[in-house]
């Protein structure tokens, strides 16, 4: 009898087993593949061989890209570089990614930017902030742009328990902003079983240096955050659950859920084309290539732009799609004056004229 049970309770064990990772591969669209829309006048960034996996571009054309992000069980063209910011002037015929030296004191050996935000302050002072994860830890590190120089100062490294995951940010002040944590957990076994069980427990985080507090929970994977135009609206999205949430700002900088938008694709970081409103978003059609890295097969990319997102019809539009042949695992896509940029999670980075 006692070996029924013990039989009976390993079969269901195995049969949930088998359940959630059936699940997973659905969530990871594993069987997904995407067929190629080019664009024209497209070249590869000269010295960007390792991702860029974010990108946001000023109102004067200046593009901030971070570079080189490593994390735990992705690969890596370059794993002993640390990263770095790269900046391109928009404005210019040809412009060329260069990178922004940092001041001294800020430790650059152990840079490992993620995601980044952009901040102009009443008196023109350009804030950057970056996700960091220095040894695979998290931090916002807050600096102050200086053009002339082309550098960037250091200003503040920002640590909190709320933030224990985070992925990307947009700022809201000189020190005040969201950010999404794509995992509850830091623990990278923990954040597999909470990927693996599909907990629903990621979230978004507002953080002014008077309060930090979570103001939206029940994401699978909260990943790209922006914000709308007119400053009313938080996008949000959640890359394992295929969405973009649309999430009303209140003047306590709490949300509420206004919509979702599903999408049938692994969606990464948002953009916000500044002449149209129109989102941007990095796209991974496969997920599954993205983690399981082969040479042979490599992970496609896909660039999607939504129009009119609090519509109660978005329209959705593939602007490029590629098997992974040119550029893999796009991650961000950003648009100035017809250029636009699309960069990914560890691969190269595009520049097209459109």
């Amino acid at each position: 009898m006692g070996r029924l049970v013990a039989l009976s309770l390993l079969g269901i064990a195995l049969a949930l087993l088998g359940e959630r990772l059936l699940a997973l591969r659905n969530r990871l669209k594993a069987s997904r593949e995407v067929e190629s829309v080019d664009l024209p006048n497209c070249h590869l960034i000269k010295g960007i061989e390792a991702g860029a996996d974010d990108i946001d571009i000023l109102p004067n054309g200046l593009a901030f890209l971070s570079v080189g992000l490593k994390c735990p069980g992705l690969h890596s063209f370059s794993p002993d570089k640390p990263g770095g910011i790269l900046m391109m002037d928009l404005k210019k015929e040809n412009p060329r990614a260069l990178e922004l030296r940092i001041s001294r004191g800020f430790n650059l050996a152990s840079f490992n930017p993620h995601g980044i935000s952009t901040f102009i302050d009443n008196d023109d002072t350009v804030y950057l902030f970056v996700v960091n994860h220095p040894e695979f830890k998290n931090t916002v590190e807050i600096f102050k742009f200086e053009e002339e120089e082309n550098s960037l100062l250091h200003l503040k490294t920002i640590k909190h328990e709320l933030l224990p995951s985070v992925n990307d940010i947009i700022a809201v002040g000189p020190a005040h902003f969201y950010a999404t944590n794509d995992h509850y957990f830091s623990d990278p076994f923990l954040k597999y079983l909470e990927t693996y069980l599909n907990l629903h427990w990621a979230n978004v985080v507002y953080y002014s240096p008077n309060e930090v507090k979570v103001v939206a929970e029940g994401f699978d994977a909260a990943n790209g955050i922006n914000i709308s135009p007119d400053k009313k609206y938080i996008y949000v999205a959640d890359i394992l659950a295929h969405e973009i949430h649309v999430l009303e700002k209140h003047p306590n900088m709490n949300l509420t859920q206004l919509k979702v938008l599903k999408l049938d694709t692994l969606v990464d970081n948002l953009s916000i084309d500044p002449s149209s409103g129109d989102i941007l978003v990095g796209c991974h059609p496969n997920g599954q290539k993205l983690f399981i890295y082969d040479p042979n097969n490599p992970p496609s990319s896909e660039v999607l732009r939504i129009q009119n997102i609090l519509s109660e019809k978005p329209t959705v539009t593939t602007v490029y799609a590629n098997n992974g042949s040119v550029l893999q695992g796009s991650s961000v896509a950003s648009v100035y004056d017809r250029k636009l940029l699309i960069g990914t999670l560890y691969h190269r980075a595009l520049y097209c004229e459109l």
